[in-house]
């Protein structure tokens, strides 16, 4: 089952129309308590800015390593002027993207190969679970020398991150559908091509949704990884550059920016899985 995440909005809309006294108690609870969460979320990220700001400033920290609020502001503020952060951005998301639709792309076809054919399945089983083991910074140096020091690599290494651990969960589930429909599908002259049509795919869509949840974060991570070792532009490239010529603000500016892309592409796909179980 999935949570169903009501906003604020459509709670309003319920307490219009025509309902008990409980409920109408219980949805005015709900919504207070959604707006209290909402405000401490708000108030502490407020809190930790002006506290970092503070401190910078004071002293207390050094600015020169810790960077500040107000530094990052007018460090991209200079990096907007000629449009090199909006490149760097560019690139960054660029790679992400295709990284992450080969990774779905070949994680559900591989995941569907080895639910139709179970001896494949037992046969490539540990050579997966071996692979997605493998720490995948030990693959980066390897891929530069088979494939160049350019987005290839990059993109390479960003796939490697995630592709086996999508085939093992999604092949997993495709494997655990309830064996009463595939029997009725059979019973009705479906062929095994019918199966994955109407009772394998259609009730994992939940399970592959999820997955993509969590193979974006971990694309924008492989890309960051070849970023680090193979890129010439791109916000992993910038933070290595940043870190040698002493930059710091470069440094946590970047990662200031991949934490708010990185929740971006969470939310809209938070936002696809909402649409799929409105």
């Amino acid at each position: 089952m999935v949570e169903n995440k009501v906003s604020i909005r459509e709670l309003k809309r319920s307490l219009s129309k025509e309902c008990s006294a409980r409920q109408r108690e219980f949805i005015q609870s709900h919504i207070r308590q959604k707006r209290s969460v909402r405000f401490f979320q708000i108030s502490i990220f407020f809190t930790f800015l002006a506290v970092w700001e503070i401190a910078a400033r004071t002293g207390a920290v050094d600015p020169f390593v810790f960077s500040s609020p107000s530094r990052m502001v007018s460090c991209f503020a200079d990096l907007s002027a000629d449009g090199s952060i909006y490149y760097h951005i560019g690139i960054t998301l660029l790679e992400t993207f295709v990284s992450f639709f080969f990774i779905m792309f070949f994680g559900i076809a591989v995941a569907v190969l080895l639910w139709w054919n179970e001896t494949v399945a037992k046969v490539c089983e540990p050579y997966l679970v071996v692979l997605n083991s493998l720490p995948k910074t030990a693959l980066a140096p390897v891929f530069i020398v088979w494939l160049g020091n350019n987005m290839k690599t990059i993109i390479v290494a960003a796939v490697s991150v995630a592709v086996f651990g999508s085939i093992i969960t999604l092949h997993t589930a495709f494997c655990s559908v309830e064996e009463e429909k595939i029997k009725l599908i059979r019973t009705l002259g479906g062929r095994r091509s019918d199966i994955l049509k109407y009772v394998v795919l259609p009730g994992n869509v939940h399970t592959i949704v999820s997955n993509m949840k969590v193979n974006i974060g971990l694309s924008l991570v492989g890309v960051i990884i070849g970023e680090f070792l193979a890129a010439n532009a791109g916000l992993g490239y910038l933070i290595v550059y940043g870190s040698q010529v002493f930059k710091l603000d470069y440094v946590i500016l970047s990662i200031v920016i991949l934490c708010i892309v990185a929740t971006g592409l969470y939310k809209g796909l938070e936002a696809v899985e909402k649409y799929f179980y409105k």
